[in-house]
Parts: structure tokens; sequence; C-alpha cells
């Protein structure tokens, strides 16, 4: 009952039956519709719908896995204002009518660093001019991330196309931030504080009525930011396709300090 699994074929360049009537059929309520897009298991999603009874929250992820555990934690709790789509994002406008979505959240999703992969980034101008046609003008966007690199393109993105940057910071837990809906942490997002990593998080509006576009010669490019001699402790990423996980040389080159350090302590020690 809390997830919706649609055929490829049955939403490609085609509307879901339940397209403009979320909130109406689906959720059996008129309350606002939140979409939290690469939502893995569904931390925030689930989390956010707890806090909020008013609000109705769809989670969208291709990853079936993820999708049906969250559906279960959803069932045990018993929520009634959640639910979940299994399908790629490139197809969400075929679920959702103009003004259906009143918020979108994009928690750590994959930064796609690599310079053809572009247009798989989820703030890439594409999918925020897809995202116009189903968002309410003044609906917010959220970002958060462990990746840096992605941090700085979205922002780049956000200026050159005047768009409303609401708020936005480099290290999110070292900030002055009383939204406590920020304060959620999912699995993944554990795993990375306890590794060092510095969150970031930034929010902004589409409110540019303009189709939003990429200056290639001014944004900033996670790709070419990956070999950056400049900041080699930042930029010089690898990505594990396997794991959906974006790990840095850092914290392998940290691993490894700390395993060194151990094994001399040993030696002394003996």
């Amino acid at each position: 009952d809390h997830v919706i699994q649609p055929r490829i074929e049955d939403v490609y360049k085609k509307d879901h039956l339940l397209k403009g009537k979320w909130a109406e059929e689906f959720f059996i309520n008129d309350y606002p519709v939140v979409l939290e897009l690469g939502c893995g298991k569904g931390e925030y999603t689930i989390n956010l719908a707890k806090k909020y009874c008013d609000k109705n929250f769809i989670g969208i992820d291709i990853k079936g896995a993820r999708i049906w555990k969250g559906a279960r934690a959803v069932e045990e709790m018993g929520l009634k204002n959640v639910c979940f789509i299994r399908t790629r994002i490139e197809l969400v406008n075929s679920f959702f009518s103009k003004d259906e979505i009143s918020e979108i959240w994009l928690t750590f999703p994959d930064p796609q660093l690599k310079k053809r992969r572009e247009k798989k980034r989820l703030t890439n101008p594409q999918f925020l001019n897809s995202y116009k046609d189903f968002l309410i003008p003044e609906g917010i966007i959220h970002l958060k991330t462990d990746n840096f690199p992605l941090f700085e393109y979205t922002l780049d993105i956000i200026r050159q196309n005047n768009l409303e940057l609401l708020y936005s910071t480099p290290d999110l837990y070292n900030a002055e931030v009383s939204d406590e809906n920020l304060y959620i942490k999912t699995f993944y997002e554990e795993q990375f504080i306890e590794e060092g990593e510095k969150i970031t998080y930034l929010s902004f509006r589409l409110t540019n009525s303009e189709p939003i576009v990429t200056n290639q010669s001014a944004v900033h490019s996670p790709q070419s930011a990956v070999h950056s001699p400049e900041k080699p402790e930042i930029f010089n990423f690898i990505v594990f396709r396997g794991s959906s996980k974006i790990y840095a040389n850092r914290r392998f080159a940290n691993f490894r300090d700390r395993q060194s350090a151990k094994r001399m302590k040993i030696q002394a020690g003996n």
C-alpha cells in the first residue's frame, strides 16, 4: 500500500493515473505534498512525515530494496501520510501536475562527478526546469550533501540564473541553524560525520520565470575540481558505483594514517 511501482513503459512520455490527484485520491485529504528525490531508505521522508501530520510525503528512488525497507518502517509506524514511488527521477514529470508539489528535498544525491554525466545531477538546469512544471512558485528546494563540488556547482547555477537563495552553509553542523528538520540524519550521513566529513546545505526557490540555463565557462565543474591542484584534500574524489556512496581519497589517506599510527604504537609497546 505504501509503494507504487509502475512499469517504465507505462510512464515514459505518459501520465501516471494519479498525476494531479495525489492528495485527493491517494492520501484522501487536501494537504500539501512534499517530495524527496533519491530518497534511499526514506529516512528523511519518514521523519518529516512523523513531524508534520498536516502534510503528505512522497519519496522517489529507483533502488527497490531501499524503498521497501522504508515502506516496512512506515507500515510498522502506522503512518498514513507517506508513500514511495519506485521509478527513475528522469520520469518525475509523468507523476505530478502544475503546482502539485509544495517542497522538494534532495538529500545526499549522487553528485555525478564525470562531465559526461552532468545532466544526471539533480540540480542541473534540465532537472530544475522540470521541477518548475510541478513545484508551486514559492516552493523551496533543499540540497543536503557531503559533496562540496556539487554544493558549489548548485550555488553557481543559482547565482547565474538569479534564483532566490534562502540559505547556504558549507558546514551545517558548525553553523547556527535553528531549523530542526536539517538535523535529521540518514544512514550514510551518520557515516560521513563519523569520518569527519562536513555536511553542506542550501535552500532556494525557482523564482526566475526564464528557463534555467548553464553558462559552461562560468559554472564550477565538479569534474574539473577532481583534478584541482589547489585543493586536493577536498576535490580528489573516487566514485564507487556499487555501493552508491561517494568516497574521497582523503578518507582513505586518513584511514591509512590511523592504521599506521596504531601499528607504530603497538611496535613501540613491544
